[in-house]
C-alpha cells in the first residue's frame, strides 16, 4: 500500500442525541478527481456492529487492479471515529437512522452526489447498505450495491446459525453452557473464517470488538450466534423491492449467512444478481481474495440485461 494514493480525514457528525460531538474517520485509496479517475468510487461498509475497517482492506485489490477508488471509514463507535461506551443498551441511541445520517453525511462530505458512487456492505455492512438502498426516496447518487454476506432477515439467519450449530460436535453444540467459548470458537473457524491463522487485518476486527462492544453488545448480542440485541427482529427484505440500484450478492458456501437469509434479498430486489462463492465462508475476500475481487470488479463495470 505504501505505493498507492491514500488520503486520510475526518468529518464532524452532528449524531442525533450523541450529547458531544462526533466525528467520522475515513480512508481514500485513489483519486476521487474525476478528471483522472473513469471508475466511480466504492464506499465500504464494515461489519459489527463495530468491527472497524481494517478487515474489508483486502478490497484495495479493486483499486490496485481496477482502478476502481475505494472509501474506507469506521462507523460512530469504533476504530477510529467517535465511541459512545456511555450508551451501551441504548436502543434509542443505536438505530439505522444513526447510520444511515452517518453515511449521508460522509457522501456529501466528499461530493459524491453528482459523479455518483458504488456501495460494498459487508455482514452487518450488508444489512445497512440494503437498508440504506431500500429507502425512499432512493439515496441520490448510489450506483450499484453489493451486499456481500447481508441477511435480509435476521429471524432466518438466526434460523440458518441454529442448522449449522446442529451440525457441530455434539459437545461444541450448547452454546449457552459452560463450553460457549469452545463452541464458539469451532463455528467461527468453521463459518465466519476459515484461514488458520486469521489474517492480522481479521483479527483487527475481533480486537476492535473487544475494546469496545457497546454498538454490537446493544444491537446484536453476546456472539455470532445469539442475537438478543435491537435488531434480533429485523426484516429487510419487504422493503427490498425499492432498491433502484443494481445489486450483486455475495455469500460463502459455508457462510454463516445462509442461502436461507440471502434467498429473500434475491426474490424481491429488481436488479440482482447472486454468486456464492464455493470455498469460502463469511470471509470470502480473504478467503477466495483473486475470485472475490473478480466477480465484484466484472460486476461493477459491466452493465445489467435486460431481463432478471
Amino acid at each position: 500500500m505504501a505505493n498507492l494514493p491514500i488520503k486520510e480525514g475526518e468529518v464532524a457528525f452532528d449524531a442525533p442525541n450523541a450529547g458531544k460531538p462526533c466525528k467520522t474517520w475515513y480512508k481514500i485509496v485513489g483519486d476521487l478527481d474525476s478528471s483522472s479517475s473513469s471508475s466511480p468510487p466504492l464506499i465500504t461498509l464494515h461489519g459489527g456492529p463495530g468491527a472497524g475497517h481494517e478487515y474489508l482492506t483486502s478490497l484495495i485489490d479493486l483499486y490496485s487492479a481496477h482502478g476502481i477508488p475505494l472509501i474506507f471509514y469506521d462507523q460512530v463507535g469504533c476504530g477510529r471515529s467517535t465511541h459512545f461506551q456511555e450508551k451501551m443498551g441504548d436502543d434509542s441511541f443505536w438505530t439505522f437512522d444513526l447510520f444511515y445520517k452517518e453515511l449521508d453525511n460522509l457522501i456529501d462530505h466528499l461530493n459524491l452526489r453528482t459523479k455518483g458512487f458504488y456501495i460494498l456492505g459487508q455482514s452487518w455492512g450488508g444489512v445497512l447498505g440494503g437498508a440504506y438502498a431500500s429507502r425512499r426516496p432512493s439515496p441520490q447518487g448510489l450506483l450499484k450495491l453489493i451486499i456481500a454476506s447481508g441477511p435480509a432477515s435476521i429471524p432466518l439467519y438466526v434460523k440458518g446459525c441454529q442448522q449449522l450449530l446442529s451440525q457441530l460436535p455434539p459437545d461444541k453444540r450448547r452454546h449457552e453452557s459452560p463450553e460457549f467459548e469452545a463452541a464458539a470458537a469451532v463455528f467461527y473457524a468453521r463459518h465466519v473464517c476459515r484461514l488458520d491463522p486469521y489474517p492480522d487485518e481479521v483479527q483487527m476486527a475481533f480486537k476492535n470488538l473487544k475494546e469496545d462492544p457497546t454498538s454490537y453488545l446493544t444491537i446484536q448480542g453476546p456472539s455470532e450466534f445469539v442475537i438478543i440485541g435491537n435488531i434480533k427482529d429485523w426484516e429487510g427484505w419487504p422493503d427490498a423491492h425499492n432498491i433502484q440500484a443494481e445489486t450483486l450478492l455475495l455469500n460463502g458456501r459455508y457462510d454463516e449467512v445462509t442461502d436461507l437469509c440471502v434467498e429473500p434479498w434475491f426474490k424481491t430486489i429488481p436488479k440482482v444478481k447472486w454468486v456464492t462463492l464455493e470455498s469460502s465462508s463469511h470471509m470470502a475476500h480473504w478467503e477466495a481474495r483473486e475470485r472475490y475481487m473478480q466477480v465484484c470488479a466484472s460486476f461493477l463495470s459491466s452493465s445489467y440485461p435486460e431481463g432478471k
